[in-house]
């Protein structure tokens, strides 16, 4: 069974950094590619960015690009996801997510396993 487990969310000041992880596990990490979301109060959640398999491809939705990067270490079955200079937008539950097979898509939420996600507030 997959599992994902996300850890490094907090409390931070804007303008400061966190790095997120995701750890992996139940079947081949390095098979499948990588994504994460974050979900604010009130708002649907949205996708921020997305790494291939070997991390050698990234796709960031243009609103998130600049400040966050998504990298990935396949020895240790794991996701990041860096943010830089936040701001209190950014402040959402984030989640990490990978697809289940090979039709699943990041905009079908059904075809992707979830993590139970980490809470990142950014206080003003």
């Amino acid at each position: 069974q997959v599992q994902l487990v996300e850890s490094g969310g907090g409390l931070v000041q804007a303008g400061g950094s966190l790095r997120l992880s995701c750890a992996a596990s139940g079947r081949t990490f390095s098979s499948y590619g990588m994504g994460w979301f974050r979900q604010a109060p009130g708002k649907e959640r949205e996708l921020i960015a997305t790494i291939s398999v070997f991390g050698g491809s990234t796709y960031y939705v243009d609103s998130m690009k600049g400040r966050f990067t998504i990298f990935r270490d396949n020895a240790k079955n794991a996701v990041y996801l860096l943010m830089n200079s936040l701001k209190p937008e950014d402040t959402a539950v984030y989640y990490c997510a990978t697809p289940k097979g090979g039709s699943s898509t990041w905009y079908m939420p059904d075809s992707l396993y979830w993590g139970q996600g980490t809470q990142v507030t950014v206080s003003s």
